[in-house]
């Protein structure tokens, strides 16, 4: 049986339809904080199970009869994240899941100045002690992050962020797919390659995307981390949320999230989708 952790999340439901669309629903579990969420997915046949990271208690049956298990890396940060994700770790070889697929991050790295990537390090230090047999998925950032770092721009016509590096922006669809595929083919031990979008792409790039598919224009102006991170606050941005903000251009910069990898475009057989691809369809309903 697959479990699929995280599954009322948009990477996680992503990939649970996806396997639907290849497997029968009776080989298919789910494990989620609040199972009333995913009612659809039960009357469908999918078993869906309460289990919460936090909780280790829970963890014992919403892995019970894995086989493979997707577990998607919690929505936290810090020592928080890594004892979740190592209790769901643990829990899954316990139960005796032969692979156990995790959703890691392209440039992971205990020095990191985006603070997920140190998490995902961690974590894949746990992976690597399981002594279960697993893949780490180093996806690629999500092209997601683009509409909402664009949406004061949008207003102001000024794309004011601070210095950036090219990033290989990657669309959930996709690497959805790719997690199903791998749950279900295997074909990666450990880590794999950089799962990416075709192609990186910086900040300036993303202004003179917007502005063309919008037909507004936007200019693309460098601040300092400084004052990015004064004007998230003032715009009412929670500081870490703020200091996460910054940390993911710093590492920009670094390089962490570039280049591009046509790994992900091979293991689905077919291109993946560019950013001016997925801001045409996210900006489409701008007014």
């Amino acid at each position: 049986m697959i479990i699929v952790t995280g599954a009322s999340g948009q990477l996680g439901r992503a990939v649970v339809d996806t396997l639907l669309d290849r497997v029968p629903a009776e080989q298919l579990a789910v494990s989620v904080r609040d199972p009333a969420r995913l009612a659809d997915l039960r009357q469908r046949g999918v078993r869906v199970r309460r289990g919460d990271f936090d909780e280790p208690a829970t963890l014992d049956e919403a892995f019970e009869g894995a086989t493979t298990a997707l577990i998607v890396s919690v929505n936290k940060l810090g020592d928080e994240a890594v004892r979740a994700n190592r209790a769901a770790i643990s829990a899954a070889a316990s139960a005796g899941a032969k692979r156990i697929v995790y959703t890691s991050h392209l440039g992971m790295s205990p020095e990191s100045a985006f603070p997920p990537c140190v998490t995902h390090a961690a974590t894949e230090d746990a992976l690597r002690d399981c002594g279960t047999a697993f893949t780490a998925l180093r996806n690629g950032f999500y092209a997601a992050t683009v509409p909402l770092l664009l949406r004061q721009a949008l207003g102001s016509g000024e794309l004011r962020v601070p210095e950036d590096g090219a990033v290989a922006w990657t669309a959930h669809a996709d690497l959805a797919e790719a997690a199903a595929r791998v749950l279900l083919d295997g074909g990666f031990d450990g880590a794999t390659p950089p799962l990416t979008g075709p192609a990186a792409v910086g900040m300036r790039e993303v202004a003179a995307i917007a502005s063309e598919i919008t037909g507004r224009a936007i200019r693309h102006v460098v601040v300092s981390d400084g004052e990015y991170r004064d004007g998230l606050l003032s715009a009412g941005v929670p500081s870490a949320r703020a200091d996460l903000l910054v940390g993911m251009f710093e590492a920009s910069r670094r390089g962490d999230f570039g280049p591009a990898d046509p790994a992900l475009a091979a293991l689905l057989g077919r291109p993946t989708t560019t950013i001016e691809d997925y801001l045409r369809g996210a900006l489409s309903t701008v007014d």
